[in-house]
């Protein structure tokens, strides 16, 4: 049953303008601790080292998603579309609110560092013993484990996830946009109001109406665009490449039982790599950067290194290279050990790939994976198979070798290094 609460909370916000809050069980799972701390997680990770407006955090995105998903729904209950179940409206807008609550600290880079994955975080966070829990249950006893089904897009009513996890989607319809706006470029500045007017509900999948197309393009250009100067920018892979680099070290510094300066639980669960809840939703970047700062002053010289690096913004140089095989790269290895630096620190390679969109021919087994046109037929039809731009850029795979390395340390051995690995480095 739904339950609305006396008066309409509203959120200012500067890409929708405003977020309209209307049901009291959404406004209770606001206030809660494990989504109130999204407030301490930026949503781009280490890029605010490269844009330095790139301050917004997991909690404003969530907000957004949310408020998309609820413009959707809106429009779908007003058309009175027989394919929206509408008893899954709080079901919905709930998964688009929570989606990201699993995120830790620089979102994707302790992801990789800790091999974890937000998504079961996000599941474990609405299915044990948390408040948003709590709040889920007390509204129904079975709501965390159908919003967790909606997160894990394995969900009775595929419509349900799909507003939340597609192609074309809630979610990057709002990081398109808001990453746009704070990072103070104009290339994720997408038509979201004619692609919000035009989606419909179709049997168990949402779909846009073909006169929708053009909007759809630009969306799919703006999201290439997206990715490779903004979610892609070397600096910002930098940045990346360091903050695992200190986590790496640490670990290692931590299984071989160092005595720490500074240690706070709970990094030592977060290095022993099995956290439980309660542990892991008291991991926030002011944590991390608090650690990392005491680590500026630790005695084992390459995490103070490191941690030096990052916190002052002393990254590592890189140069770009067409192609490079792994001959090449052993070669660079040994003449930086040969040189008396630590290849397995000092250099790394870094390929970033991106599909600006996938290509699925009408009926594929990968359906959720489509863009699916609605004619004025009735008839769906793949937006690939219709649109001249986008199989132009459908299974593109871009992307150029970077070599990253301290530029400071290569100074210091650069006339010893052979000519051949001089030559490569000083593009």
């Amino acid at each position: 049953m739904r339950r609305s609460i006396s008066e309409e909370k509203v959120f200012k916000d500067p890409v929708h303008n405003y977020i309209h809050v209307q049901d009291d069980l959404i406004w209770r799972l606001i206030n809660t601790p494990e989504f109130q701390r999204l407030r301490r997680i930026r949503q781009l990770g280490t890029s605010f080292l490269t844009f330095h407006g790139a301050e917004h955090s997991r909690f404003s995105h969530s907000l957004g998603v949310y408020e998309i998903t609820r413009k959707i729904i809106s429009q779908f209950e007003r058309g009175s579309y027989p394919d929206w179940p509408k008893e899954e409206r709080l079901v919905a807008l709930c998964a688009a609110l929570l989606h990201d609550l699993g995120h830790g600290p620089f979102s994707h880079s302790i992801e990789e560092a800790f091999h974890m994955n937000h998504e079961d975080w996000t599941c474990r966070i609405l299915t044990e013993d948390t408040c948003v829990n709590e709040v889920l249950t007390s509204h129904d006893p079975d709501f965390p484990r159908k919003v967790a089904a909606v997160i894990q897009k394995s969900y009775d009513k595929p419509i349900v996830s799909n507003l939340v996890t597609s192609p074309l989607d809630a979610d990057r319809m709002d990081y398109l946009l808001r990453d746009a706006y704070y990072t103070g470029v104009n290339y994720g500045t997408i038509d979201s109001d004619r692609i919000l007017r035009l989606l419909r509900p179709y049997k168990d999948r949402v779909v846009v109406k073909q006169s929708g197309m053009h909007a759809v393009e630009d969306y799919l250009m703006s999201r290439y665009q997206m990715y490779w100067q903004v979610y892609f920018h070397p600096v910002t892979r930098s940045s990346e490449i360091i903050l695992r680099q200190i986590f790496r070290r640490a670990k290692e510094l931590f299984r071989d039982r160092y005595p720490f300066q500074f240690m706070v639980e709970p990094l030592p669960a977060l290095f022993e790599g099995n956290p439980d809840v309660n542990q892991y939703l008291r991991l926030d970047e002011a944590l991390i950067q608090t650690a990392f700062l005491q680590w500026t002053y630790e005695k084992d010289e390459l995490l103070r290194d490191l941690c030096c690096r990052f916190m002052h913004r002393r990254l590592y140089k890189y140069v770009e290279i067409d192609h490079i095989d792994k001959e090449t790269i052993d070669e660079l290895r040994h003449a930086f050990q040969e040189a008396g630096l630590n290849p397995e620190y000092d250099l790394e390679v870094d390929f970033p790939t991106d599909l600006p969109y996938d290509e699925f021919p009408s009926g594929s087994t990968a359906s959720h994976k489509q863009i699916l046109l609605l004619d004025r037929f009735d008839q769906l039809r793949e937006i690939s198979e219709v649109s001249d731009i986008v199989r132009s850029i459908s299974g593109i795979h871009r992307g150029r070798s970077h070599l990253y390395y301290p530029e400071d340390k290569l100074r210091t051995v650069w006339d010893i290094l052979p000519a051949d690995v001089t030559s490569l480095l000083a593009r």
